[in-house]
């Protein structure tokens, strides 16, 4: 199969945005620097670069070039707001469960494909906390052939997402997604230090990646008193 020379060039500047050789913030070679580096027209050095700039890796300012984005400004993802704001301060991460080997045993909405009931499951849960304070609950089901080895590793800085993108090439593109208020059951009212049957904010998503036919399932139980929702971004 005839790859286009500009996708061949977009793909290995993906891939070194993945695993980190280009940084958020960091600026790409420039267009001119692309050609000599790659034996390349500016065409097609500008072609790479606008196909990277559609998929949300970069933004191109004039005058001054092409810049590493945090992935997650362009995806407009559904979650707990204040939590991006929040990064600066007191945010931490307890797991519940920590990855592990499991079964396709969890009622959701969003339902695995007969292909993925076929393979082993990854599953593991955490506790989200602002300034001490537990906010959400997570759970997160996804097929382990994609991710060997994932339950034996430690998260890149903490982030889901970041592993999945640095150690696997694997990006989130989209979601699907449902809300419900639901009254809180004894477990989650517990881990959220609320009223058993207070209301919570109940969420379910299909997150669509990279890979065709691949996607990761979550459940999140949100305690939204002082944290509302909004369109923000933050799931790590």
């Amino acid at each position: 199969m005839n790859i286009p020379r500009y996708k061949q060039i977009q793909e290995d500047l993906k891939k070194r945005i993945q695993k980190g050789d280009y940084k958020v913030g960091d600026y790409l070679p420039s267009e001119h620097e692309l050609c000599s580096a790659f034996t390349i027209t500016r065409t097609t050095a500008r072609k790479a670069l606008e196909e990277l700039q559609k998929e949300g890796f970069i933004i191109r300012q004039h005058g001054k070039g092409s810049q590493v984005r945090e992935r997650r400004d362009s995806l407009g993802l559904l979650t707990v707001k204040g939590f991006s704001e929040a990064v600066a301060q007191q945010v931490e991460t307890e797991f519940l469960r920590r990855p592990e080997l499991t079964s396709w045993d969890f009622d959701l909405s969003f339902k695995p494909t007969a292909r993925e009931m076929k393979t082993q499951c990854l599953y593991f849960s955490r506790l989200r906390y602002i300034d001490h304070q537990p906010v959400m609950v997570e759970d997160n089901w996804l097929a382990v052939e994609k991710v060997p080895g994932f339950e034996k590793q430690e998260f890149v800085e903490g982030s889901f997402f970041k592993t999945l993108s640095q150690r696997y090439l694997i990006e989130i593109i989209g979601s699907e997604q449902e809300l419900r208020a639901i009254a809180a059951s004894e477990k989650v009212a517990g881990l959220l230090q609320v009223k058993k049957g207070a209301p919570v904010l109940h969420i379910t998503v299909k997150y669509l990646t990279s890979i065709p036919g691949y996607y990761i399932y979550s459940q999140l139980f949100c305690q939204t008193d002082q944290f509302p929702i909004g369109n923000s971004f933050f799931v790590q």
